[in-house]
């Protein structure tokens, strides 16, 4: 098991700059793919950016130049760094953990943060 922990979130004016933090229980160094999530009121959770064990990274086609995933891994931490806010990046942001067990892939979720970008 894995518990994460968001932080960071804000309220922000267009155009500024946010960075969260997410913070993990154990050695993010096994999780195979850790990544940021967001879901605005009335929408679906939609994935934002990924970064695999490999420091592969995955972006959304709205926030790719914008945002950027990193990990630290001796601080067992996750970031994303948001630069250009646009009021459409409103949402809260999940962090999430894939761990790979066996056969199966686990998913594990923390709390989330509120991200308000204002005109």
């Amino acid at each position: 098991q894995v518990q994460l922990v968001e932080s960071g979130g804000g309220l922000v004016q267009a155009g500024g700059s946010l960075r969260l933090s997410c913070a993990a229980s154990r050695n993010i160094f096994s999780i195979s793919v850790m990544g940021w999530y967001r879901q605005a009121p009335g929408k679906q959770r939609e994935l934002v950016a990924a970064i695999s064990r490999t420091d592969s990274t995955n972006y959304s086609d709205s926030v790719k130049g914008r945002f950027t995933i990193s990990r630290d891994n001796a601080k067992n931490t996750v970031h994303l760094e948001m630069n250009s806010l646009k009021p459409e990046d409103t949402a809260v942001y999940y962090c999430n953990a894939k761990v790979e067990r066996s056969i199966a892939t686990y998913d594990y979720w923390g709390q989330g943060t509120q991200v308000t970008v204002s005109s």
